[in-house]
């Protein structure tokens, strides 16, 4: 939806111009006291009544918006509510990019969340401290975090699966609560940021159906799948804010929820946060494409309110003043939202004395410093999982001199960042960071394929020359520092491909972010002649006030700004030019050169490579821009953001199968953000990787695990199925037949499964008690010992299996640790599992420790028949667990 930043105005005080020590002086030289909301000394919760019981009507209106303005005869300055911070502070400019939030899951290594949740908060405070230095109080740079999204990945078709920990409430939970707790910092009086968790609560698809769909979970499902990792994000990691859904459940809008937002979430669970509306949900009460719930915007924004979601991602409440005007709702019901929203404010210590909150000197420098750079590559490393490693294709042999890369994903900047993503600073792209590994084997590459036939991909640098005469591939690039291409370049080049995220950056240090332009030059060939549609590409999720142009010329001829089908006669190098200017005060600066090509002389260039290599590694997969939230993508296999089929695309499927057919070895590496059917990979690639959307240190993992040098650890958050027949209709969401917890066919890949280069057993399996009374605990211990000559990671995982009655889980993960082996060394690994996860839930929803035999697996996975250590215990009498 499109918004205007907000930019400060000069305001009487700035944040931190209270102290507890000072005075206001008045015209006539004295002092007078502080109003209660300056005095440091009182308690937060005071202080925020006091602010509010200030405002005018219309003043808390417009507080009640996530953009708030400023109030400048109260020193309040403005304040937007919406900051994004998935796998790395997004949308701010440059930021530490870790990898997409699925990705981050596949490392099963909880500690790992907590220190990626503390960078991205650091970060976001240091890009705070700054802005707040220059006046600047914009949409993306606040310290409210909508983050992290730990919906249940219930169905690999959702498009924006990528963006949560997977299908286990438990593995959910856990990494989602050490990742908001990283974020909101250890301080007793003083918040780091904000954690959001998202989207309350039942709510993964269809995109396309998600302003008006209803979910309508059975009480099983509610409070057995869809509730417990909010619960422990909430109860546990005690999130300050929670976001609810688009969707409506049990027939009333997430947002207008009691169910939702008063029984569960203030009364079971005391949540003393406030509710935000994810953008547009309030407008979606009335819409005629919405839920028909409400009468108009004004009724819409009083039941939003008396529902209890405390501010609006969107203008709709802007409309509570007219409704107080009218007698619609009282002026004190907005007391109760508002002194919520300040709370936090105050919490964050937005209104006191910089030196009385610790965060509040953090420079800019944290801003991707060197450890926040090795956490990245950790993260990457531990995310990949190696699926398949037939006759130890893997790592590649020293005697591999020449490697073929090929596949759409092997030099794609998307295919690092996934969505609501940071923007990294000079990505290494995939086929660069093989380049860097393997300094004495030559690497050939070919993009090989389209994502899927017709779907357009950024021209690959294969098809560029620097000049007529020249064999160097790429253009010849000048960045100007002005918007007009005037003068002498600041800075010249040479880039391989036009591919570029500078969105609230500057591209090259020489240069302004707020003003700036480049020209391209030099020539492109096509592999085979005729028609080619060819389009140079800007993306936005938000553009502010920029202003972009971009030209583009084709033999001398001026071929406009948009797409335009250029016929080729020959091969031959045409020349080219393409000119890009930038003007905007924060936003902006995402741009690509793209292509349509046919399917067939793509794969023929990439076949030429493969016939010179003794390897071939194949970067195939997804795209964010295939899957996603809400797009408008309707191609075979891919509808709104979802997927219609789980199989590689057909292009794709066709590049391996003729990559295979030479006779050399083959690695597969996926880059996807949720789960394929690569039935055939599977059964005839000599190796398999999954790397997900691995961030900016994506390259360098992917190519150090190719080489040996990173050792795979990573796990499968998802179950990968082997057909979309498998799977019960998208638009249901019983729990029957769904997830490892339930499904009762064969996977191809199942959850927790992951192969490492060494190998590991496990021993020495015990419970501290066989017998126990229902709301007891256990101690479940084992010894892990790596076997192999080669130190590795495992993660030890450990599976309750409960008496089946058709009614509980198959099995459910109850407890993982991520471990560092060295060859032949042991570890002893201990797990306590408490009441609530010896607990089970009936069909009536209600969660309890029950009597019966039960089981406890502890291996590598998920129980496999002899090579886990299982042992059973016994449950006496009932316990049952509060909501």
């Amino acid at each position: 939806m499109n918004r205007k930043v907000v930019h400060a105005a000069a305001l009487a005080f700035l944040i931190g111009g209270f102290s507890a020590s000072a005075q206001s002086p008045s015209p006539a030289g004295t002092r007078t006291p502080l109003l209660p909301y300056q005095d440091t000394t009182l308690p937060a919760e005071q202080r925020a009544a006091d602010l509010v019981g200030r405002l005018t009507l219309d003043e808390k209106a417009a507080q009640l918006v996530t953009s708030a303005p400023g109030i400048p005869r109260l020193g309040v300055p403005a304040y937007d509510f919406w900051s994004e911070g998935l796998h790395g502070i997004a949308r701010s400019g440059y930021a530490t990019l870790f990898p997409q939030a699925v990705g981050m899951a596949a490392t099963f290594d909880e500690p790992l969340l907590h220190q990626i949740g503390e960078v991205i908060s650091t970060e976001a405070r240091a890009k705070y401290n700054d802005a707040v230095a220059h006046d600047l109080r914009s949409i993306f740079y606040g310290l409210t975090i909508w983050s992290p999204n730990i919906n249940i990945f219930r169905d690999p078709r959702w498009g924006r699966g990528q963006e949560t920990y997977g299908e286990d409430p438990f593995l959910t939970a856990r990494l989602g609560t050490a990742f908001v707790e990283g974020l909101q910092g250890d301080d007793p009086n003083y918040y780091r940021a904000i954690g959001t968790p998202k989207h309350f609560a039942v709510h993964s698809g269809p995109e396309s159906e998600r302003h008006r769909f209803n979910a309508d979970p059975s009480p099983h499902d509610l409070w057995d799948t869809y509730l417990p990792a909010f619960r422990a994000t909430i109860v546990e990691g005690k999130a300050g804010s929670i976001m609810c859904a688009y969707n409506a459940i049990e027939g009333k809008p997430a947002c207008a929820s009691d169910l939702l937002l008063d029984e569960v979430l203030r009364k079971d669970w005391a949540f003393k946060g406030f509710v935000t509306s994810d953008c547009g949900a309030i407008d979606n009460f009335f819409e005629k494409d919405g839920h028909h719930y409400s009468k108009d915007a004004e009724q819409a924004s009083v039941d939003g309110i008396r529902a209890g979601t405390d501010t609006n991602c969107g203008g709709t409440y802007r409309n509570l003043a007219s409704a107080v005007r009218k007698g619609m709702i009282q002026e004190s019901e907005l007391d109760v939202p508002l002194r919520r929203l300040f709370l936090a404010r105050f919490k964050l210590g937005l209104f006191d004395p910089p030196s009385q909150v610790k965060y509040a000197s953090m420079p800019i420098t944290e801003n991707m410093s060197s450890s926040h750079t090795e956490l990245a590559l950790q993260a990457a490393r531990e995310a990949v999982v190696l699926l398949k490693n037939e006759h130890h294709t893997l790592p590649l042999d020293a005697r591999v001199k020449t490697i073929a890369v090929i596949g759409p994903n092997a030099s794609s900047l998307i295919s690092l960042e996934g969505n609501y993503n940071a923007i990294p600073k000079n990505p290494v792209m995939q086929v660069d960071g093989i380049a860097r590994e393997f300094r004495d084997a030559k690497v050939l590459y070919a993009q090989g394929s389209p994502y899927a036939e017709g779907v357009a991909l950024v021209i690959p640098r294969t098809q560029f020359r620097t000049a007529q005469d020249s064999q160097e591939q790429g253009l010849k690039a000048e960045y100007f520092n002005n918007d007009s291409l005037q003068g002498t370049p600041a800075f010249t080049r040479v880039d391989r491909q036009i591919d570029f995220d500078w969105d609230g950056s500057s591209p090259v240090p020489s240069v302004s972010m707020k003003a700036f332009s480049v020209r391209w030059r030099g020539t492109l060939q096509v592999p085979v002649p005729g028609d080619y549609l060819v389009a140079p590409h800007i993306t936005h999720f938000w553009n502010g006030d920029a202003v972009e142009k971009v030209t583009l010329k084709f033999d001398g001829k001026d071929m406009g700004s948009s797409a335009v089908k250029l016929h080729f006669d020959d091969t031959r190098p045409h020349a080219i030019e393409m000119t890009y200017s930038h003007k905007a005060e924060l936003f902006g600066g995402e741009l690509s050169l793209r292509w349509t090509p046919p399917v067939e002389p793509l794969r023929a260039q990439a076949m030429e490579a493969v016939k010179q290599a003794d390897a071939v590694v194949a970067f195939v997969g997804l795209s964010p821009e295939l899957e996603g939230e809400e797009m408008d993508v309707h191609i075979p296999g891919f509808s709104g953001g979802d997927r219609t089929d789980l199989v590689l695309p057909a292009a794709q499927q066709q590049l391996l199968e003729a990559a295979k057919a030479s006779g050399k070895p083959l690695v597969v590496v996926l880059l996807n953000g949720s789960a394929l059917a690569v039935n055939w990979a599977q059964e005839h690639a000599d190796a398999i990787l999954e790397a997900w959307y691995p961030g900016q240190a994506g390259a360098q993992a992917i190519a150090e695990t190719l080489s040996g040098k990173n050792n795979p650890s990573g796990r499968l958050p998802v179950t990968f199925y082997r057909s979309v027949n498998d799977l019960p209709p998208f638009t249901d969401y019983a729990m029957a037949n769904r997830t490892y917890r339930y499904f009762k066919g064969k996977p191809l890949y199942e959850f927790g499964y992951g192969l490492s280069y060494s190998t590991f057993s496990y021993s020495n399996a015990h419970l501290s008690k066989e017998r126990l009374d229902a709301g007891d605990t256990l101690r479940v211990e084992a010894d892990v010992k790596n076997t192999s000559t080669l130190a590795g990671d495992e993660v030890a995982e450990l599976y309750l299996t409960p008496p089946q009655n058709g009614v509980y889980p198959l099995r459910s993960l109850e407890g993982f640790e991520h471990v560092h082996l060295l060859p032949g060394q042991s570890k002893h690994v201990s797990f306590t599992l408490d009441p609530r996860q010896l607990s089970e839930v009936d069909e009536k929803g209600i969660r309890a420790v029950r009597a019966g035999v039960y089981s406890v697996t502890v291996g590598g996975g998920q129980p496999s028949a002899g090579k886990d250590l299982s042992a059973q215990f016994t449950v006496e009498g009932v316990r049952e667990l509060p909501r």
